[in-house]
C-alpha cells in the first residue's frame, strides 16, 4: 500500500485519541510539554500495537474481533467518562487526572480497537505491518501531542466544566462506536 492511503487511515485512527488528549490538555493545571508527550506516547504506542495484533490474528478471527469490539470500546470509554463526570461533580472539586497510567492504558486500548481491526485488513493486503503501523503510530503521537497542547492552551479559560464535557465526549465515543458497529454504518 503506498504511503498516503496508511497517512489517511492514521489520521482517522487517531481522531477519538485526539479528542480525549484535548481534554485531557485542557484539564491539566499548566501546560506541561513532557505530560503531553507521555499522553501522546500511550496513545501512539496503543495505535502501533494494535494493527500488528491484529495482522497476527487473521483473517480468522476477524469475525469474532468484528463482533465484540464495539463493546470494549463502549464500556472503557463510558466508566472513563462516567468516572470523570463524577469526579468533577463532587462536593470538594479535585482535579480529575485521566492520565493517570490506568486511565490511559485504558482510554489508549479503546481508542485503538478499530487499528486492531485494521491490522486484520492490512494483512489480507500482504503489507509491510511494521512500516504500517509505525506511521500510525508517529501520526497518531503528533496528533495527540498537538490536541494536549491546544487544549492546554484553552483549559483555564473554561476550567472544571471542561471535565464534564469531556466525561459526556468519551461517553458519545464509545456510544458512537457502539452504534457504528452494531448497524455497520460506515
Amino acid at each position: 500500500m503506498d504511503l498516503l492511503p496508511i497517512v489517511l487511515i492514521a489520521f482517522g485512527l487517531s481522531m477519538d485519541a485526539a479528542s480525549i488528549s484535548v481534554v485531557s490538555g485542557s484539564s491539566s493545571k499548566k501546560i506541561n510539554f513532557l505530560e503531553g508527550a507521555r499522553i501522546a506516547f500511550f496513545f501512539g504506542l496503543f495505535q502501533a500495537i494494535m494493527p500488528v495484533i491484529g495482522w497476527f490474528l487473521g483473517v480468522k478471527l476477524e469475525e469474532i474481533i468484528k463482533n465484540i469490539d464495539h463493546w470494549i470500546a463502549f464500556i472503557l470509554l463510558a466508566v472513563i467518562g462516567v468516572r470523570m463526570i463524577y469526579g468533577s461533580l463532587k462536593k470538594q472539586y479535585e482535579k480529575n487526572n485521566i492520565s493517570g497510567y490506568y486511565d490511559l492504558i485504558l482510554l489508549s486500548i479503546a481508542t485503538s480497537i478499530d487499528a486492531l481491526v485494521v491490522g486484520v485488513t492490512l494483512g489480507l493486503m500482504d503489507d509491510s505491518i511494521f512500516f504500517s503501523a509505525s506511521i500510525i503510530g508517529i501520526i497518531t503521537f503528533i496528533i495527540c501531542l498537538m490536541a494536549y497542547l491546544i487544549g492546554g492552551k484553552f483549559g483555564s479559560v473554561i476550567g472544571k466544566k471542561v471535565e464534564i464535557l469531556g466525561g459526556i465526549i468519551l461517553i458519545f465515543i464509545g456510544l458512537k462506536i457502539f452504534i457504528e458497529h452494531l448497524f455497520y454504518i460506515k
